[in-house]
């Protein structure tokens, strides 16, 4: 993970000394590292004595993030034409207002900051991104440390949150993480308790989404000599077992451990006419790149997107860049 230059804070500081409120916004569908990196940034707006909204199109169904919706609205607070004028967005772990989702309101024309560690995101002046942190959570501790100065045990809990689920609870970190490791460890000596972390993000499953995991492994499938497992969630799955969400991450972790097994694709039909795609892969598959050719985008090893057509056509169209890597 690089360290943001003081070029890029000197850009940041200068995108909000610049405007006098400011909408906060991550990701649909939002994990941990969305909404604890929204809270963080909040944090250091309110340090600034700035005012803000937290934007979300939810649902917020992971339990790590259930008790945070209250902070966040998916419609937005009205602002008379001057007042958009003298208003920044700030997008978080993502760089796309379309994969913001369905906020109600006109975020068009908005003067934009974004801030995101996914490859697909493209860099400018009014950009902190970086593909090699492992989460955007990291991103915020680095900004709040040299905008703000020292952590206090609410932000740490935050950042800790936001770093522990986008890196599976640190499983997924390579031998380049020594500064990751430095960051947490400031984090806990504002005294998070990384226990009580570890038990809120893996506790607190609904029964039904075991029922669900258990479906969606029981019609799983290989193809390409094994390579690649796929499987499926249909609107009526989602109606009988999907309503307080869904143990991706286990489904993954379970699939991708399999002798042989190098990518793993999970399609869920959302409506009639669009499906939504993840994407995970061991180090020598580039699913991010196979994402973006669909308009999605995400890390080399973990990526997503949203799609339009059915189940079938859509397993197919993306087998197809699957065969041509696999």
């Amino acid at each position: 993970m690089q360290i943001i230059s003081d070029e890029k804070i000197k850009n940041f500081e200068a995108f909000i000394s610049s405007h006098d409120f400011f909408y906060v916004a991550g990701h649909k569908d939002p994990d941990g590292d969305a909404v604890f990196s929204c809270l963080g940034m909040a944090e250091i707006l309110k340090s600034k004595g700035l005012e803000y909204q937290l934007l979300s199109a939810g649902p917020f169904k992971r339990p790590e993030i259930r008790s945070k919706a209250k902070f966040f609205s998916n419609e937005m607070k009205f602002l008379s034409e001057p007042e958009r004028k003298r208003t920044g967005l700030i997008i978080l772990d993502c760089s796309e207002q379309q994969r913001l989702g369905e906020i109600e309101g006109d975020l068009n024309g908005l003067d934009t900051f974004i801030v995101d560690h996914h490859k697909t995101a493209e860099s400018s002046e009014n950009s902190i991104i970086d593909p090699t942190s492992p989460a955007c959570a990291c991103l915020i501790q680095q900004i709040y440390e040299k905008t703000v100065g020292a952590i206090t045990p609410q932000v740490a809990e935050y950042l800790f949150y936001g770093m522990a689920t986008d890196t599976g609870y640190f499983r997924f970190l390579n031998k380049d993480s020594a500064e990751v490791f430095r960051q947490t460890a400031r984090l806990i000596e504002a005294e998070v308790s990384p226990r009580k972390v570890y038990d809120v993000i893996t506790g607190g499953k609904a029964w039904s989404t075991r029922k669900l995991l258990g479906i969606m492994l029981d019609r799983a499938e290989r193809r390409y000599n094994n390579k690649l497992v796929i499987t499926y969630e249909t609107q009526e799955d989602t109606k009988q077992w999907g309503q307080e969400g869904r143990d991706s991450d286990s489904l993954y972790s379970l699939l991708l451990s399999v002798d042989g097994v190098e990518a793993v694709l999970f399609v869920r039909q959302d409506t009639d006419l669009t499906c939504t795609c993840g994407f995970r892969s061991r180090d020598a598959v580039d699913v991010s790149a196979i994402a973006a050719k669909f308009g999605g985008g995400g890390h080399k090893n973990a990526a997503g997107l949203s799609i339009d057509g059915k189940l079938p056509d859509v397993i197919e169209k993306i087998c197809k860049e699957f065969a041509k890597v696999l």
